[in-house]
């Protein structure tokens, strides 16, 4: 299996050292390793940012790859996509696959009855996000966007009060998206709030098949345990996504939700999950 990591910015062609373990359990496990660079992919030249990718016929084993690697919007995953075919190298996730697990109102219809309810706008227009806040009613709610919530700008950036309250939930929207910049992604979300009591559990799917559980990078020592995976299986399995994490965590009424879905190639690995552990469930899943 060919795996594609970002390049170490200062040696392009070394792996990043944040993925430089994932990559040393892939050559370990006999899996050839691809760099690309993702600065230049930011950038929008994305024929570039692939110059180190070698060629399946200058020594690659196989023209099918795997991106992982740092967060990109879908235009730049596009580009990434057409420059990398270039070179004769197929990304496992589509362009269309990727945008529809990475942005929410992709993924929405199919999994509304496990999730919070969410409704969005298109673009940053606060008016239309405050046409939002009256269509979801009234009580507490939590704004992202279409790829990434601020949770770590909770008060001022992330959580509503009351949905009802225009002028304050207008003031958390214009934070939003104060913080978010040039990052901002799609349109403002705004999701009805339920109460969790667990830390989240990141699931790992490959063809529709769950194949690791693994904590949430953002508490990788707790790892949640009796996650359902049952009743959601079907449902991410008919989305059809090569490769998808679903993030999972148990409400206060003892019925597990999805928080979040996200194309696996750029979710990260807890720490507390080995990158040996982690290859070797993806690529063994590819049936590589």
């Amino acid at each position: 299996m060919l795996f594609i990591f970002p390049a170490n910015p200062i040696a392009p062609r070394r792996v990043d050292e944040h993925f430089e373990p994932e990559a040393m359990a892939a050559r370990s496990a006999g899996h050839t390793v691809a760099v690309v660079d993702h600065d230049a992919l930011c950038r929008g030249t994305a024929e570039e940012a692939v110059r180190w990718m070698n060629r399946p016929d200058d020594g690659a084993q196989t023209n099918t790859a795997l991106y992982r690697g740092w967060m990109l919007t879908v235009r730049q995953y596009t580009h990434f996509a057409a420059a990398a075919a270039q070179r004769g190298v197929t990304l496992l996730t589509s362009p269309s696959s990727f945008e529809h697990a990475h942005w929410l109102p992709r993924w929405y219809g199919a999994l509304s009855e496990f999730t919070p309810r969410s409704i969005w706008t298109e673009g940053a227009n606060l008016n239309a996000f405050e046409a939002c806040c009256v269509r979801l009613g009234s009580g507490p709610a939590v704004l992202r966007d279409y790829v990434k919530s601020l949770k770590h700008s909770w008060e001022e950036a992330s959580y509503i009060p009351d949905v009802a309250n225009l002028p304050a939930a207008r003031a958390v929207a214009r934070r939003f998206l104060e913080l978010r910049g040039e990052d901002f992604a799609g349109g403002l979300v705004v999701r009805a709030f339920e109460q969790f009591t667990t830390t989240e559990a990141r699931t790992w799917w490959v063809q529709g098949r769950c194949v690791l559980v693994t904590a949430h990078p953002d508490t990788p020592g707790d790892l949640p345990t009796g996650a359902d995976l049952q009743s959601v299986a079907p449902t991410v399995a008919a989305l059809g996504l090569p490769f998808v994490t679903v993030d999972l965590v148990l409400r206060a009424d003892g019925v597990w939700r999805i928080v979040e879905l996200g194309d696996g190639q750029v979710s990260d690995r807890p720490k507390s999950t080995s990158p040996e552990t982690f290859i070797e469930a993806i690529a063994g899943a590819f049936g590589a």
